[in-house]
């Protein structure tokens, strides 16, 4: 009676095992881009305006509290010269973390123009802009997108301190 046990056991341990297999970058489906993200808050026509703020936001030394509207250009290269104008980010960062400069990121890359026109991904997550990479989650999407899933992975290109133009590359993975 134990024999048989032991065999059925056996048989069910290397069921479920092989049902749980990781899948490898090469049959994930995920699709991969790069684009640049402009964040502009200085000139005559900035791209991201803080809406609103705490009483403490500006003595903080990491803006607590502060909320910015964003409409920022996707570009195709690290300027905007450089680089082709494929969509806007649209949506809100808030500065969220009272010890660092940790912004939490709710928008939409939406695509105006190349290989993703028409569609748009939603994004969700921390990004704390000190770190070398940052990475958010594709929590969803619109048209060529839908239903999508993933993950962006941030890396600061320019912060922006003497231009008033902070540009970020965006590394995007996304699975449809």
């Amino acid at each position: 009676m134990a024999k048989p046990l032991l065999l059925l056991l056996f048989a069910a341990a290397a069921v479920a095992l092989s049902s749980t297999t990781p899948s490898t970058a090469a049959d994930d489906g995920l699709t991969t881009f790069k684009l640049y993200f402009h964040d502009i808050v200085g000139g005559t026509s900035p791209t991201a305006i803080r809406i609103a703020q705490a009483a403490s936001s500006n003595s903080s030394s990491t803006f607590f509290g502060a909320v910015v509207a964003i409409d920022d250009p996707l570009t195709t290269g690290p300027t905007r010269a450089a680089g082709t104008e494929v969509g806007r980010a649209q949506g809100t960062y808030t500065f969220a973390d009272q010890k660092t400069f940790g912004l939490l990121m709710v928008m939409n890359f939406v695509f105006t123009a190349g290989d993703h026109n028409g569609s748009s991904l939603a994004i969700m997550g921390r990004n704390e802009v000190l770190d070398d990479v940052r990475e958010m989650a594709i929590v969803g999407g619109s048209g060529k997108f839908r239903m999508a899933k993933g993950f962006v992975q941030a890396h600061t290109i320019d912060s922006g301190a003497t231009s008033g133009e902070t540009v970020v590359q965006y590394t995007v993975s996304v699975k449809a």
